[in-house]
């Protein structure tokens, strides 16, 4: 059976987790990180050096980094349907899975920990107020992204969506004044009729 090393409430064991129910996998997730501690032990950075989550270990295969772990369990097990055969379509994907985390990650983040994870009377509320614009302002290329199309590949949820999705969830979840925009509302809402989407990334934030 598939190991999955991650804590529920970490972004990027959402991915993982999502991706898995989605293809019906069954899989023995170990908490992991944080309060959970393990990640600093020997035997895990031996399988993963930069002390993280997630981590998969499949068949005596070992593998770290969420968007990776997303293409190669969409590619093994959906290719053509989760993960488009097509090399243009695929890159497509790609690019908005790249996209999350070049531009998303780095707004949205501080953010967050600012609000969710440090104590009030520790607040940097100039790094929240700086972000917070910033991150309205990425969404902008997500509207774009998503014109004439209901999610990410066209018409149905394909692997740019596990990545981009928990972003969306955390950037409506946060308490900030957002833009509307119209076709990211509509994505996320279409997202929450999927429930593996609903039970494990639109969750409160932690």
């Amino acid at each position: 059976m598939l190991k999955l090393w991650g804590r529920t409430n970490s972004i990027n064991v959402m991915k993982v987790i999502w991706t898995l129910e989605e293809l019906g996998i069954k899989y023995d997730r170990i908490d992991a990180g944080m309060e959970h501690g393990i990640v600093g032990t020997p035997e895990y950075r031996n399988i993963n050096p930069n002390s993280r989550v997630p981590t998969i270990e499949e068949d005596g295969f070992t593998l770290f980094e969420s968007n990776t772990i997303v293409r190669y369990l969409c590619a093994k097990y959906s290719l053509g349907k989760l993960c488009p055969e097509n090399l243009r379509q695929r890159a497509d994907m790609e690019r908005w899975m790249d996209w999350a985390t070049a531009h998303l990650h780095p707004t949205i983040t501080p953010v967050f920990w600012n609000l969710i994870r440090v104590k009030e009377n520790q607040r940097n509320n100039a790094v929240v107020a700086e972000n917070t614009i910033a991150a309205n302002k990425t969404m902008e290329a997500l509207e774009w992204g998503l014109k004439n199309r209901s999610f990410l590949g066209g018409e149905s949820i394909q692997m740019g969506d596990f990545v981009v999705g928990p972003w969306v969830h955390r950037w409506y979840a946060l308490p900030i004044e957002r833009p509307y925009l119209t076709k990211v509302r509509s994505y996320y809402e279409r997202l929450l009729d999927n429930q593996a989407y609903r039970k494990h990334v639109a969750l409160p934030l932690s």
